[in-house]
């Protein structure tokens, strides 16, 4: 595999915990996790749990989300607390990091190998090699491509570019601990030209994000700050309370525009994608993570039902199932996040008067429509989730 974030991490976990054998090929220095935090909606903590991954005490769950116009307007707060009961796990925000801790708790560190930047790849119809920039090479039985947005696993199997929106975020983690907000109630603020988030991510931490047009010709202001704060200033007390704790060193990562990848058909013999490196989508909803962990979840599902010894057509069997039984939710999933958020005042007024628990339910239906929930559950019927031991090596 190559690719060690959440996505490549995650199937390794549910390969080993399977039986079979993994090595993960990262080009990274080492593994640790940059950004902010994530959101583990519903769909993607029955995921973790299904992989022995214990979340407890990890970051802040949620009881709600506010959303309001950037005028004081409130247009809906859906209940994360219902949402949890209809679909059988809490709503958490997550510090990357953190994510990434739990995943690769009880992982054999021999699995991963760093410094390893995959450069080609050949021989698809069976036997897959991968070629590496220090001369070296490996071969496998299968090659799954959990290399993010700009995936060389992507560009072997000819499927297109992703496709910038014309958005893009400022985002990252805040240490607020006087912050008056209820930590377990998230914020979204649309306006006209743009929107925001403050979404508690446990203790003291906040995450931020701040969304405005972008093109490929933007020019990064002398102090990205003043501007953030010049747009959105006034919006409310707690945004206020961010602007004027934020410094242009915490924007220095900042903008991340958004891309969004047509949803790929087909996959050539042993090699598929996962994660990002598959659909590559905005963080409207926040459910990139949670559609890795579900692609890891159907994968292993796929692989699990191979006979024993399969041969180079069971596995590509294996895998056009898999990318088949991914590609119509996933690509629900991509249509819904790339509707724009920031409308006026004037269009945003009718969602206002949609009673809240109508929001939540069409919420709350939508995850359940694209999360394979009758796989799911015969997973985790099959695992036992209460003896789930730690990975073998």
């Amino acid at each position: 595999m190559v690719g060690a974030g959440v996505a490549g991490i995650s199937l390794a976990r549910g390969l080993l915990r399977d039986g079979h054998d993994v090595i993960v090929f990262e080009q990274r220095p080492d593994l640790q996790a940059g950004g902010g935090a994530v959101t583990i909606w519903s769909n993607g903590a029955t995921v973790l749990g299904q992989l022995g991954v214990d979340m407890a005490g990890a970051g802040q769950p949620l009881s709600a989300v506010q959303v309001t116009t950037s005028t004081g307007r409130a247009l809906a707060t859906l209940d994360m607390t219902a949402l949890a009961r209809g679909l059988g796990a809490p709503v958490r925000m997550v510090p990357r990091r953190v994510l990434l801790e739990r995943l690769l708790d009880d992982l054999p560190a021999e699995r991963i190998r760093c410094n390893a930047r995959a450069v080609g790849v050949s021989g698809t119809d069976g036997e897959v090699r991968v070629d590496f920039d220090d001369g070296s090479s490996v071969r496998g039985d299968l090659l799954i491509g959990a290399d993010g947005l700009h995936s060389m696993v992507r560009d072997l199997t000819d499927a297109p570019p992703a496709k910038p929106t014309g958005w893009s975020s400022w985002q990252g983690l805040v240490s607020l601990p006087d912050l008056v907000v209820d930590k377990r109630v998230a914020l979204m603020i649309v306006g006209k030209h743009g929107n925001l988030g403050l979404w508690p991510a446990g203790g003291p931490e906040l995450q931020w994000w701040f969304d405005l047009p972008w093109s490929a010709d933007f020019v990064r202001p002398a102090s990205p700050i003043d501007m953030i704060r010049q747009q959105f200033s006034g919006w409310s007390a707690p945004v206020d309370r961010v602007l004027a704790a934020l410094t242009d060193d915490d924007l220095a990562g900042s903008p991340y525009p958004h891309f969004r990848h047509p949803v790929p058909g087909a996959g050539r013999g042993v090699v598929t994608l996962i994660g990002d490196a598959s659909h590559t989508m905005p963080p409207t909803m926040a459910q990139g993570t949670n559609q890795a962990l579900l692609d890891s979840m159907v994968l292993c599902k796929a692989l699990a039902d191979l006979p024993p010894a399969p041969s180079p057509d069971d596995l590509a069997r294996a895998l056009r199932w898999y990318e088949n039984t991914r590609r119509r939710k996933v690509a629900a999933v991509s249509r819904v996040t790339a509707l724009q958020l920031s409308h006026s005042e004037l269009v945003l007024r009718p969602a206002a008067f949609i009673p809240d628990r109508l929001h939540t339910w069409g919420m709350t239906m939508f995850l359940r429509s694209v999360s394979h929930r009758r796989m799911s559950a015969e997973i985790s019927r099959t695992l036992g989730l209460a003896d789930i031991s730690p990975i073998a090596g």
